[in-house]
């Protein structure tokens, strides 16, 4: 575990991935969905949070509920993907860490503060969604990962029960379609955009 991947691995996680607009007619199994969650879960947050909460949106009635939330360029993405999905957040998550912690009192930490328990559920259910994304391109699948939708209409129609759950955003997933995408937006080199002080 201490050695770099092969060039063909990184190639597929990260120098050819794609972002992908849609996706070929090959339906998702549930199982591979339980294999993406098994590999995302083990992405590191603080305090072994794990604030996500995904809503794997795969009968028509689900996608056509999330579409209804999206802007017009989104909605036909939602409808087509086998799998549509939605990265929420608890931002009660601070309720499971005596499980998910137990090696000290974390829960304590984020107890009276409403907005530390946003920030906190925010920054590292984003991480999670990276995580995402790298675990569906690690088990051969694309993503079209998007924040074109109206997180309320999202939240009032997938988490009323559940008042504590937010939207973060949303991708589309499937065996991306090469046709689809677009060409590659530039990325910078290194002393562009960073420093080493």
């Amino acid at each position: 575990m201490t050695q770099s991947l092969s060039s063909e691995a990184l190639a597929q996680l990260f120098t050819q991935a794609r972002t992908f607009n849609a996706y070929l007619d090959t339906p998702v199994p549930v199982e591979t969905l339980h294999a993406l969650w098994d590999l995302m879960k083990m992405g590191p947050t603080s305090a072994n949070q794990l604030p996500a909460r995904l809503v794997w949106c795969v009968s028509a009635e689900a996608k056509e509920k999330l579409a209804a939330c999206a802007s017009a360029n989104n909605a036909p993405k939602i409808l087509k993907a086998p799998v549509s999905v939605i990265i929420g957040m608890d931002e009660n998550f601070h309720e499971y860490l005596p499980e998910l912690y137990p090696a000290v009192d974390a829960k304590s930490w984020f107890e009276g503060s409403a907005e530390l328990r946003h920030e906190s559920a925010f920054r590292n259910s984003s991480l999670q969604g990276g995580y995402f994304i790298m675990a569906a391109r690690a088990l051969g699948l694309g993503t079209g990962p998007m924040s074109g939708f109206d997180n309320t209409k999202v939240d009032a129609a997938f988490f009323a029960d559940q008042p504590s759950y937010k939207s973060n955003f949303i991708a589309t997933l499937g065996y991306g379609d090469p046709q689809s995408v677009r060409p590659r937006g530039p990325r910078p080199k290194f002393g562009k955009f960073n420093r080493i002080d």
